[in-house]
């Protein structure tokens, strides 16, 4: 595995035949190619992800290389032009039909499981949407067998990794208006928008009536608890809810990707382990904006700081092997691996250690040698990769082997 540095210019072999260039300052982002190929054998191809993440400028540039018609469904004109759906599938049939913010007609699934049985061939519809349970019940209910699912997360480092440092990226998480900031206060004052507008607008757009204060109490003490085990009977008692509440309201912070909630492992050991999932704030960058932390130095010296570099390496992880499995492992005694990414009996270990002079815990190396993984990472802010113990290589964030 290794982050790679983004290039240019980036062709994908497949059927679109897309030639996709790094003009006027777009970031070629990963999923693309994922994009090209699901395009390529499903009749519907969903991405999903949360709001400002760049859905609909990735796929505003890679429409532009293929035939292809672009409606926006919170722009009421566009909307209007579906009156009619099967005129305008008629009079577009040759073309790719891409549909921003689909969760906002969920009744319309429907009509494109009938339109997919009537002709159906792969690269007919790309919808966009951010995450919503309607969206993701209604295509998994009437899409089933002909929709492919990808995910496009705010920026990875690998992403941006030439155009910014890895400090800033994670000061400032991977929103491209916060990463791309002119500065860091631009960035924050953005990110601070950004979480009262999910507040006030997003969540109850999703169905959900809850108080912004109590939303808000919850985030912030989310942001406290970032990269803990979760005590269900300790944050409901904090937030003042139910812990049915509690973790209704857990799922949707999850289902927006604002949450990652990273279960344990399952291991044969002779040790006892600990059940309950870690949460994370999935954005470096929304977390420190909840903890009011605006500057580098500022991030450095909170003490939320080993935390949030851990949530930061951990999701750029997971983000890039999204077909592996996640999990973390720790015994009672307190022997701990930060991430475990398991897929075809393949196991690799990471260890996340904000130090130039890491130094694994003798728990992690108790771990090791019980698991015999394939391969493990300490990932720390050192300037160049090297061997600490065999099996086991310490290396910058940017440069995992």
């Amino acid at each position: 595995m290794v982050f790679d540095t983004v290039v240019d210019t980036v062709y994908y072999p497949c059927k679109f035949n897309i030639v996709i260039s790094d003009m006027h300052g777009y970031i070629t982002r990963l999923v693309e190619k994922e994009l090209c190929q699901a395009l390529d054998r499903a009749p519907v191809v969903a991405l999903l992800g949360p709001r400002q993440s760049g859905k609909s400028t990735t796929a505003k540039k890679f429409l532009q290389k293929i035939p292809s018609v672009y409606l926006d469904l919170q722009n009421r004109v566009d909307r209007n032009k579906l009156t009619e759906p099967e005129l305008f599938f008629d009079r577009h049939r040759a073309q790719l039909i891409c549909l921003d913010e689909i969760q906002l007609l969920p009744e319309f699934f429907s009509v494109l499981r009938s339109e997919v049985d009537n002709e159906r061939r792969p690269g007919r519809f790309l919808i966009l949407g951010s995450a919503s349970r309607d969206l993701i019940k209604q295509s998994t209910e009437t899409l089933a067998g002909r929709i492919a699912y990808l995910d496009l997360t705010p920026f990875q480092l690998r992403e941006v990794i030439d155009k910014i440092s890895w400090e800033d990226a994670w000061l400032r998480g991977g929103f491209p208006e916060s990463t791309l900031a002119a500065n860091d206060q631009d960035s924050f004052d953005w990110r601070h928008d950004f979480i009262r507008t999910f507040m006030e607008r997003d969540i109850p757009a999703l169905g959900f009536a809850i108080p912004v204060p109590l939303i808000e109490r919850l985030w912030r003490l989310l942001a406290h608890y970032h990269g803990q085990t979760v005590n269900y009977s300790k944050l409901a008692a904090a937030v003042d809810i139910s812990i049915p509440t509690l973790k209704k309201y857990l799922a949707l912070l999850e289902q927006t990707y604002m949450v990652r909630l990273l279960p344990p492992a399952e291991a044969n050991l002779k040790k006892r382990l600990i059940k309950s999932p870690k949460v994370y704030l999935r954005d470096s960058g929304i977390l420190h904006a909840l903890l009011d932390i605006e500057g580098y130095d500022a991030l450095l010296a909170h003490p939320v700081a080993g935390a949030s570099w851990e949530g930061f390496v951990i999701e750029n992880l997971i983000s890039g092997h999204n077909r592996w499995k996640s999990a973390f492992m720790r015994t009672s005694n307190g022997a701990e691996v930060d991430l475990i990414l398991e897929r075809g009996g393949t196991n690799y270990f990471f260890e996340c250690k904000l130090s130039k002079a890491p130094k694994p815990s003798r728990g992690f190396y108790e771990l090791f040698d019980n698991v015999n993984p394939d391969k493990a990472w300490i990932v720390a802010p050192v300037d160049e990769p090297y061997e600490i113990r065999k099996g086991i290589r310490v290396t910058p964030p940017a440069m995992i082997e």
